[in-house]
């Protein structure tokens, strides 16, 4: 039996991650991760550890979710008395999947473009589409468990799958990675 900081610490990173990808920021992602963390201890701990993950996965999807109802009132208040909102973009420091020095360079830069497209692509899909991808695919939940963290029904979440999938598999086609001859 785990730990709740060795829980933490096993999610952490890939919570950083999805809240990144969801906000568009480093310094929103990381101020969402670390008040999900408090309240979750706070609130969940005494839980049973297999109720953890869709706990946890579910309160970051709540905070992502006010995160963007704020930043939207905020948006709507500023350009109502004329002032602008738009920040500017951080810096993306983002992990090697691939062992650098095994790649030759040109092999290199096109993982580097094949990320930053795939960065680029899950930014632009909704945001329900998004979270179900990277809760599925990224942090490999179940169905059942990506709908209770999402509070929606395991149709929706396949759904949301589904077309997250295909618009993915559509705009990175003309990378070689995704294609009809590396299905």
């Amino acid at each position: 039996m785990q730990s709740i900081e060795q829980f933490l610490i096993q999610v952490e990173c890939r919570a950083f991650q999805m809240a990144r990808i969801a906000t568009g920021c480093d310094q929103d992602a990381l101020d969402i991760v670390q008040d999900v963390m408090l309240k979750f201890v706070h609130a969940y701990s005494e839980k049973p550890e297999p109720d953890w993950k869709p706990l946890f996965h579910c309160m970051l999807q709540n905070r992502i979710t006010d995160f963007h109802r704020r930043k939207t009132l905020t948006n709507r208040i500023f350009s109502w008395i004329g002032f602008r909102t738009d920040e500017e973009d951080s810096e993306v420091s983002e992990e090697k999947f691939v062992d650098p020095s095994a790649l030759l360079p040109e092999e290199l830069l096109q993982h580097e473009r094949f990320g930053d497209a795939l960065i680029h692509e899950l930014e632009a899909l909704p945001q329900r589409q998004q979270q179900t991808f990277l809760l599925r695919i990224g942090e490999g939940m179940s169905v059942k468990e990506t709908a209770e963290a999402m509070a929606c029904s395991e149709g929706s979440i396949k759904t949301h799958l589904s077309r997250a999938t295909a618009r993915l598999k559509q705009q990175l086609e003309a990378h070689s990675f995704i294609g009809p001859d590396n299905e």
